[in-house]
Parts: C-alpha cells; sequence; structure tokens
C-alpha cells in the first residue's frame, strides 16, 4: 500500500469483511472495526457486499477512480456461513440461528432470486433449472 501510494499506482485493496476472524467475532479482536477508514492516505468506502448491483456499480467506479486518482481501499460487507478450517467448525462463537438469518435474509443469491421474481424476469421453474444446471 505504501508503494501505491507513493507511486501513485491504479491499485484496488478489497477487504471482504465478513465480521469474523478465526474464532472470534471483530468487535472482540478490533477496537476500530471501520476498516476502510484505517488507512490515512488511501481513500476508503464500504459497500454492501450483499448486494450483487452496488458490488457491481462500485467496482466499476472504483475502476475509473483508481486509474486516474491511484489507490483505494474498499470495504465490502459479507458473512462467513462456515468456519475458518476444519479446525474452526464456526458455532462456538456464533449461533446457528444467526447463520440462518444472514442466510434468509441477506444471502446475495436469495436477494438475486427475488428481484428477477418481483421484476418476472423469470419465473421460479426457470431459476430452478438454471440451479440445476449449476450443480451440474
Amino acid at each position: 500500500m505504501n508503494m501505491a501510494l507513493l507511486w501513485n499506482l491504479p491499485v484496488i485493496y478489497l477487504l471482504e469483511n465478513n465480521g469474523y476472524a478465526m474464532g472470534t467475532s471483530l468487535k472482540r479482536h478490533s477496537f476500530h472495526t471501520d476498516y476502510y477508514k484505517r488507512y490515512d492516505k488511501v481513500p476508503g468506502i464500504k459497500v454492501d457486499g450483499y448486494n450483487v448491483f452496488a458490488m457491481r456499480e462500485v467496482m466499476k467506479w472504483a475502476k475509473k477512480y483508481s486509474l486516474k486518482n491511484g489507490p483505494l481501499f474498499i470495504e465490502a460487507t459479507t458473512y462467513r456461513y462456515h468456519g475458518h478450517s476444519m479446525s474452526d467448525p464456526g458455532l462456538s462463537y456464533r449461533s446457528r440461528s444467526e447463520i440462518q438469518n444472514v442466510r434468509r435474509n441477506l444471502d446475495c443469491i436469495i436477494q438475486m432470486k427475488k428481484m428477477i421474481l418481483d421484476n418476472k424476469l423469470m419465473n421460479k421453474e426457470e431459476i430452478k433449472s438454471m440451479e440445476k444446471e449449476v450443480k451440474s
């Protein structure tokens, strides 16, 4: 990051902030949890990483910005459904209901399906067919 600043390089740093480190929540291990504000000279922004369209638009904007102005830091709010590894099942520091709640209410795929159905771009059968094709 230092070299990117010194040489004014068009670098985009993207942090997928899933709310947890190895075995603990961010609030338990970081005093300053707004990571996009941490870097003194590199401008930072925060984006809803659950929103496919917000991510697409911020990345398009970030490319233009970075090519003209140099490095940029983006913090995308996301969620990690599983632990970090086999030794971290991810259930000792969060509940199953928390995971289910995020999956049910924030998951980007579920949000996208809802947008597609609400705007009548596809019907449920077409979505199921596409999902089956993706899985195979």
